[in-house]
Parts: C-alpha cells; sequence; structure tokens
C-alpha cells in the first residue's frame, strides 16, 4: 500500500514514518532526501516547481518499489499535500499502481510545532530541508486547502506511543 503523511512542517511527518517503517516493515521515501541527491545545493530552490518535479521522481520510485516488492509498503513523507492538485497526484499514484492508499494528516499545536522547529535548529540539527522554519509553517498553514479525501487526522500534541498505535490500526483496517 501506498502510505502518505500529510500535514504542516514540525507537526511529526517524518518521526512517525520512520516508527511506520520499523512496525510495518515498510520504506519511506522522502522528497526532501530526494531534491538534496539532485540538485547541488546552490541550485536548491523550494520552488512549487522544483517540489513537483521531485515529487514526480520520488512516485517513479514509488511505482519501482510497489511493483518489485509488492509485499513491501511505501510510506511518502516531505509533502505536506495542502493543495488538492497535489492529493489528486497522489491519488492517480495509488490508482495507476492499483494499491491502497492511506493518508495520515498529522497535526498539532501551533506552540508544538514552533517548538520542535526551533528546537531543531539551536541543537544544531539540520533538516535536510534547509527552508523549514516557523515562518514556512504559518505561510503553508495560511493556504492549506483541507484534505477531503478519505484520512487519519494524528494530534502528535499525545503521546508518540498513542498516535503510533491510531495510525497502525488504522492501516490494519
Amino acid at each position: 500500500m501506498l502510505i502518505a503523511l500529510a500535514g504542516l512542517p514540525g507537526t511529526g511527518k517524518s518521526t512517525l514514518g520512520r516508527l511506520l517503517a520499523d512496525a510495518r516493515a515498510a520504506i519511506v521515501l522522502d522528497k526532501d532526501t530526494i531534491r538534496a541527491s539532485l540538485f547541488p545545493t546552490r541550485m536548491i530552490e523550494y520552488s512549487t516547481r522544483q517540489d513537483d518535479f521531485c515529487m514526480s521522481i520520488l512516485f517513479q520510485v514509488a511505482s519501482y518499489m510497489t511493483r518489485n516488492h509488492p509485499s513491501l509498503d511505501v510510506i511518502l513523507d516531505g509533502r505536506t499535500f495542502s493543495h488538492s492538485y497535489q492529493v489528486a497526484a497522489l491519488e492517480q499514484v495509488a490508482k495507476e499502481l492499483d494499491v491502497p492508499l492511506k493518508i495520515i494528516e498529522c497535526i498539532c499545536s501551533d506552540e508544538t510545532a514552533r517548538h520542535r522547529l526551533a528546537h531543531r535548529e539551536k541543537m544544531g540539527e539540520e533538516h535536510v530541508a534547509a527552508n523549514r522554519d516557523f515562518t514556512l509553517y504559518l505561510s503553508i498553514k495560511a493556504r492549506f486547502e483541507p484534505i477531503r479525501e478519505p484520512k487519519l487526522v494524528v494530534n502528535t500534541d499525545n503521546e508518540l506511543a498513542q498516535c503510533l498505535a491510531l495510525c497502525l490500526n488504522y492501516l490494519s483496517a
């Protein structure tokens, strides 16, 4: 199955994705890692055009993995899926691959997101996407289009173990 992690920066998508991958023997494909692998640092622009290009590569890798390892779940990370065209592209890929699609939208309070994004910076932990900060969070939040497709919404302000259990139950249903 394809498992898409949606939500604003700092809401816990990557953390939850790693835990899900371990729990389900799945793989995580991350748009930001793909971008960092494809483009020299000076050519990374974080534009919609570059994001969409990186997602097209991510979808190709997901397709390859799904076709060649059909028992493997593929977790898609690194995109907020904050626009309906992004979710439509995701649905199209799942349809072409004839695999179930599960969307997990991570949410948390603004204060939690601010803390997570600032804490990483203070600790000297660099995220592969250098533009990831609270300003980006607020910018995306202001124009986030609700995901209308079936999904699980997980509030990552809750205990991580509880969030993981909710996700695992959702994926098993």
